[in-house]
């Protein structure tokens, strides 16, 4: 009798144990189940429906009455599903992503550029990847490589250094392609573009500086082999041209670019003084950054602008507004630059012809600039 008793004894605690096991197992099990993502198998089972029905209704689908979609809806809600953004992508051939390539992210031209885009993106529920190419051709394609990778739906590139000779690396563009800055007349059939017209802003430059009775102007650029470069120092040709003004090599300061990086505003530090030796009394400079370091190195040296030297920039960046003197500049319209290119890709999504846009820039007259009779007499040289 008492070995029966013992052996009962043995048996309850035996399930006791278990139980206690068992109730120490069940949170971590409910917590696991809380955090398995809810899928749309689980919504059907809820609302007692296919897993198609419940498919489409996500989708908006018309085949299914607004009633169900709405019910649907509320239930996913309540249920916190999140849609794999994977699955919809197979389904779809989309990712909702669009790769933006820059040159530079330090550069102010490129945010407001890229918050232009991402207004537009924002608002068509698209997503951006962003890449910066620093000028260079071999990152750039990389870059271009990368955004294929990732299936992007489309891509910007801003500055691009391809030309129509890269016959090879031009047809890896399988998606729709807008190049920004930068015209595209040789390759229209390959690309898109929104570019500014840097000539007519190279020209309202000079004529700005011509119409304060500047003769002696000179031009500051980056040797980066941007067309951007090339069109400004055409537009600054054609105003001396028209103004019937001499061509002088002599007022020309561009850097010639190596493997050494050197930021535009150090490039307008080093080159301001070469220019200032040949007895120019303004200087157009390829950008704002250019131009903020061709003013510090005028303090540097007790060159008062623009008292002795004119100064004239380009892209009108939040700073030239704010810097001692406040910079005469062309506006380059950055965000809505951006905004153009977005909603041009936004339209080759839809299969719609677009045309390429050329934007006219305009001239922001600040207090960096001014008559040449307030300048000195003699020409400004450096001993």
């Amino acid at each position: 009798m008492h070995t029966c008793a013992f052996l009962i004894l043995f048996i309850l605690a035996h399930l006791c144990i278990k139980f206690v096991l068992i109730l120490f197992k069940l949170p971590r099990v409910v917590v696991n189940m809380s955090k398995r993502k809810i899928s749309i198998e689980d919504i059907a089972r809820k609302a007692g429906v296919s897993h198609s029905t419940v498919s489409r209704a996500l989708r908006d689908s018309p085949l299914i009455s607004s009633k169900v979609r709405e019910e649907i809806k509320r239930l996913a809600q309540e249920m916190n599903y999140v849609p794999n953004a994977i699955a919809q992508s197979l389904q779809n051939q989309r990712t909702y992503t669009v790769g933006v390539i820059v040159t530079s992210i330090a550069d102010p031209f490129f945010g407001e550029l890229v918050e232009g885009i991402e207004q537009v993106a924002r608002l068509a529920g698209l997503n951006v990847l962003l890449n910066a190419s620093h000028g260079d051709f071999d990152q750039e394609i990389a870059a271009i490589e990368n955004f294929h990778y990732r299936r992007v739906d489309g891509i910007l590139v801003a500055d691009s250094r391809i030309g129509k000779h890269y016959t090879k690396q031009l047809n890896q563009f399988t998606v729709p392609t807008v190049l920004i800055n930068i015209e595209t007349k040789d390759q229209s059939e390959t690309f898109h573009s929104v570019a500014i017209d840097d000539r007519l802003g190279g020209c309202l430059a000079v004529e700005h500086l011509l119409e304060l009775g500047h003769t002696r102007i000179g031009y500051l650029g980056v040797g980066d082999g941007s067309k951007a470069d090339q069109q400004r120092l055409e537009g600054y040709r054609m105003a001396l041209n028209q103004a019937g003004l001499p061509y002088n090599t002599d007022w020309v300061a561009i850097p010639h670019r190596d493997e050494q990086t050197i930021s535009d505003i150090d490039i307008g530090k080093t080159l301001l003084p070469q220019l200032v030796n040949t007895g120019v009394t303004s200087i157009f400079c390829y950008n704002d950054m250019v131009a903020v370091g061709a003013l510090l190195a005028c303090k540097e040296l007790s060159i008062s602008v623009p008292e002795d030297l004119s100064l004239v920039g380009f892209d009108n960046i939040p700073l030239a507004s704010y810097i001692t003197p406040p910079l005469t500049t062309v506006s380059q319209r950055m965000v809505e630059m951006g905004e153009f290119a977005m909603t041009m890709l936004l339209e080759l999504f839809e299969g719609k012809a677009v045309d390429n846009i050329l934007i006219s820039p305009f001239l922001v007259k600040r207090e960096s600039t001014a008559t040449v009779s307030r300048a000195r007499n003699s020409m400004i040289t450096l001993r």
